[in-house]
């Protein structure tokens, strides 16, 4: 872990220079906030943040054809006449915001409080609902606006801090509303909502790598500071179209890069920081509740069709394909991951097959809307058979406690979909020919900057207020030390 640790401090020397430089343009090119936007959004603005890098580079290969009377595709966020919104796109995002919450509470949720000890069922499910709450008054406060709005390449801008700009004004005759540069056909307020459920399912990741072991107060300090200034970043370099991601041609439909390997390297990053669990090793630490898992996995599978899917940000044949990749690739990774498990250790395991459809739906999660149906057979296979690797083999070779295996499905599953989403991607689907070496500097940067920062924010925290429970209390149960309550 320490060599693992070293690589990650070279591999951000290495990109140094392509920070340097992106920085500079910065500095010298006018703010793309400062162009005026047009009141009516172009035929080729963008359908989404997370297609927002290919639409932006279609339409400038149209504009370099196009008549000088033709108007420019909004850069911001622009008001419009309701009779702009789609009724059909509004109603099926309004459902994928429901969907996309529903994974984090009760899903992961539950997913998660199956798989520790009862001692600490309620310090689980807590963790979910607390950062729920946490992460949508950040969205609010500040975190919308600089992931989502014009800025540099690595933030946005404050235009949007507590929504300040975002409006609808009911008159007698007419009714305007905002609505996003990205999503120009839903009102910015469902766009908000979709973007917040993302923001939220993130951090929530997280906890499963430091389960058992991690004060509630440093778990809510850590989670504010890294959603700001971890988060919010990768999610503004990936999906607004002024970002270095995305301008480098990364591709990232729903979440591959921004979600998945974001949350696991800080995961990792957790476990290495926290240290292993009293008796780890030693003791038995068998789940507890497998049928809670299930169940939670089951909320996962159903919820993550908003996830995917609903990152078309419109009821189109793409949301529909979308979704179709995502039922095979996880169908493919559950049963990738149970017949390795079956021919290794001898029998197929519930835990086994839960934890093959996870790894499945993260993989499948980045090239959901780029890929085929024979892209989607791979992604899932090679996730349910690596993840299964990671979890087992991986994390006994580097001896290091991933609770839940968050870095192993998460973190490698992610990365997974991400290089493979540059091999199987189809012009045809997503409008762009995939680049693995393109992908994988996405992958990099990622696991650089997450990595690195979440170190540096878990030793701050460490040394400051304490990040971990003490032995007596982990002994005895987060759900009495932390919360006075248990579960009978």
């Amino acid at each position: 872990m320490r060599n693992f640790l070293m690589s990650l401090c070279m591999a951000g020397a290495l990109l140094g220079a392509d920070v340097g430089t992106a920085l500079a343009q910065d500095a010298s090119a006018p703010a793309a906030a400062s162009a005026p936007a047009s009141s009516e959004p172009a035929a080729s603005a963008p359908a989404s943040a997370n297609t927002a890098m290919a639409s932006s580079a279609e339409a400038a290969a149209a504009a370099s054809g196009a008549s000088d009377a033709a108007p420019a595709a909004p850069t911001e966020p622009f008001m419009v006449d309701s009779s702009k919104i789609s009724s059909g796109d509004t109603a099926w995002m309004l459902t994928s915001v429901a969907l996309v919450l529903f994974m984090t509470i009760p899903g992961l949720a539950l997913f998660y409080a199956g798989m520790v000890r009862k001692k600490n069922v309620l310090a689980t499910v807590m963790q979910s609902f607390a950062i729920c709450c946490l992460i949508t008054i950040l969205w609010t406060v500040v975190g919308y606006s600089i992931s989502f709005t014009p800025g540099g390449s690595f933030i946005g801008g404050f235009s949007r801090v507590f929504l300040h700009g975002m409006a609808y004004i009911k008159g007698d005759k007419a009714t305007t509303l905002t609505v996003s540069h990205l999503a120009s056909t839903i009102p910015e307020s469902v766009y908000f909502a979709f973007q917040l459920t993302f923001a939220i399912i993130t951090p929530a990741l997280i906890t499963g790598a430091f389960a058992d072991r991690m004060k509630f107060s440093a778990m809510l300090v850590f989670m504010t500071l890294w959603s700001l200034i971890v988060y919010s970043p990768v999610a503004h370099m990936v999906w607004e179209p002024t970002g270095w991601l995305a301008s480098a041609g990364v591709l990232d439909f729903a979440g591959g890069t921004v979600v998945h390997i974001n949350a696991g390297i800080a995961g990792l990053m957790c476990c290495l920081v926290l240290g292993k669990r009293v008796g780890y090793g030693r003791e038995v630490m068998a789940p507890h509740n497998l049928v809670l898992s299930l169940i939670g996995a089951s909320m996962l599978w159903v919820g993550w069709f908003g996830f995917n899917a609903g990152s078309a940000v419109a009821a189109d044949g793409r949301a529909g394909f979308a979704m179709l990749t995502t039922q095979i690739a996880t169908a493919f990774a559950a049963f990738g991951w149970m017949f390795a498990e079956w021919i290794t250790k001898g029998k197929p395991s519930v835990l086994g097959i839960i934890s093959g459809a996870v790894a499945g739906l993260v993989a499948v999660t980045p090239a959901s809307g780029f890929v085929g149906v024979t892209g989607a057979i791979v992604i899932g296979i090679v996730a349910g058979v690596v993840c299964f690797w990671s979890a087992t083999w991986l994390k006994h070779k580097f001896n290091y406690d991933d609770s839940l295996d968050a870095f192993g499905v998460h973190g490698v599953g992610g990365i997974i979909g991400a290089l493979l989403t540059g091999v199987f991607a189809v012009k045809d689907i997503g409008g762009f020919d995939g680049s693995i070496l393109v992908q994988a500097k996405g992958v990099l940067v990622t696991l650089v900057y997450s990595g690195v920062v979440s170190f540096i924010l878990l030793k701050v925290i460490d040394m400051t207020m304490g990040l971990r429970v003490t032995e007596e209390e982990e002994r005895e149960g987060l759900d009495v030390t932390l919360h006075g309550e248990h579960v009978e």
